[in-house]
């Protein structure tokens, strides 16, 4: 959902680049300085701009399709219209007087019916689904799990109404459902803006503003006791594509998980993402997901980042939160009403 326009937003975080920039004595690019070549003016490739990576298309292929890679054209809009209707339909079935959280219909990018012609996100292993957990892994789920069965360490939901710390990251403000790492299309707010110097690569992600600064100079990684919510990253340029592994996340998130997706600790991840330049108006964006602690094997996604017009808006999170000010006051008289004589 796009929220008020704030240019100061933007001016700030312009403004840290730049001084970036300047200081190494460097120019930057964000958008808009694309060359036929595609090309920065001190020739790495340009990745820079707002680029969108909505879709319909499933992180998990259907067990269904087997080893089917690809979808028909045809199929891949059959995909998007039914997932496009499903939306539709949860907004209708709200019981009277529930005005609902949102309408899927109109106000998120749900109202795009939109799907790849592969047919997973997940595209190795070979069958496009998630590999099992280890045997740690399930044990720490099953340690983790609430009251009402739900993992805890989730980004939307929760496991209790206790206070705010029960509830999700997403519902906390503390990061985004769909901004990963790595990126999967959620409901809405799938842009990311994109800046470059020569020797850094910043990322400003629309879902809850983070913000992630990948250095392209060479530093040595972040000591391992040292865990970030969103990972310590570092970069370089392989060929034409920009490569960043990113390590230190944080025990208080999953390995991989979104909306209402929670596998494995972020303790163990190493998370290798790379973005390709594939014309004027598409990126690639491919990740990998290596945490032998919690899967199985290591797998990868890749989905394409369309080129936007649009600017980004901010999302004002925590000034707007009144649903975690009204669950838990709601969750307050449940309990009085219960205990009532």
């Amino acid at each position: 959902m796009r929220r008020v326009k704030v240019q100061s937003l933007f001016g700030f975080w312009l403004a840290l680049l730049g001084v970036l920039a300047v200081g190494l004595a460097l120019p930057l690019t964000s958008s808009g300085q694309t060359t036929n070549s595609l090309t920065t003016p001190w020739g790495d490739p340009d990745i820079g701009g707002v680029w969108d990576y909505w879709t319909f298309t499933p992180l998990e292929r259907s067990e269904e399709l087997g080893s089917k890679a690809t979808l028909t054209a045809e199929e891949a809009a059959s995909v998007a219209q039914e997932a496009n209707a499903e939306a539709l339909a949860r907004d209708l079935a709200a019981p009277p007087g529930d005005p609902g959280a949102y309408s899927q219909e109109v106000w998120t990018d749900r109202a795009r019916p939109t799907a790849l012609m592969q047919s997973s996100l997940i595209v190795d292993p070979p069958n496009g689904r998630i590999p099992p957990l280890t045997d740690a892994a399930l044990a720490r789920e099953d340690a983790r799990l609430g009251s009402d069965g739900q993992p805890v360490r989730i980004r939307v939901g929760g496991y209790g109404t206790a206070g705010p710390e029960e509830r999700g990251l997403a519902e906390r403000c503390l990061l985004g459902f769909s901004t990963g790492p790595p990126f999967l299309p959620g409901g809405y707010n799938n842009n990311v803006q994109i800046f470059q110097t020569p020797n850094a690569i910043g990322l400003l992600l629309e879902m809850n503003h983070d913000v992630r600064f990948i250095p392209l100079d060479g530093r040595p990684a972040l000591d391992d006791s040292i865990s970030q919510w969103m990972g310590s990253s570092r970069g370089r340029w392989d060929g034409d594509t920009l490569v960043i592994d990113t390590r230190n996340f944080t025990g208080r998130t999953a390995s991989f998980g979104g909306s209402f997706l929670a596998l494995g600790s972020g303790e163990g991840l190493h998370l290798e993402e790379r973005f390709t330049r594939v014309d004027e108006n598409t990126l690639l964006y491919e990740f990998t997901v290596n945490d032998p602690e919690s899967f199985t094997r290591s797998f990868s996604g890749r989905l394409p980042m369309n080129n936007s017009d649009l600017p980004l808006y901010e999302y004002a999170c925590h000034e707007g939160n009144y649903g975690m000010e009204n669950m838990l006051r709601g969750a307050r008289a449940e309990e009085k009403e219960m205990t009532a004589p």
